[in-house]
């Protein structure tokens, strides 16, 4: 049986969208950060408490979010103040 010439292309653009899909999965996952490549999040510190639980510092916009995690679920304990020299 004679292989179809154009097995060859199909192939091409069958792996020429992958490619493509590969592309735009890897933009998007990298879309996380502002266009000035300054991110918006970020885990500042994690101390753990027991086996269980631990408190996280967060930074969203240049805030500091303390978080308890673990145990029964996740518990915002507040926003700290913004210190007078960052002001």
């Amino acid at each position: 049986m004679p292989l179809d010439p154009s097995l060859g292309l199909k192939a091409l653009v069958a792996l020429g969208a992958v490619v493509l899909l590969a592309a735009v999965a890897l933009r998007a996952t990298m879309g996380a950060t502002k266009p000035g490549g300054r991110r918006r999040l970020a885990v500042q510190e994690v101390l753990p408490l027991d086996p269980k639980r631990r408190l996280v510092l967060v930074r969203c916009d240049g805030r500091d979010l303390l978080l308890l995690m673990g145990g029964a679920g996740e518990v915002p304990i507040g926003w700290l103040p913004v210190p007078d020299d960052a002001a």
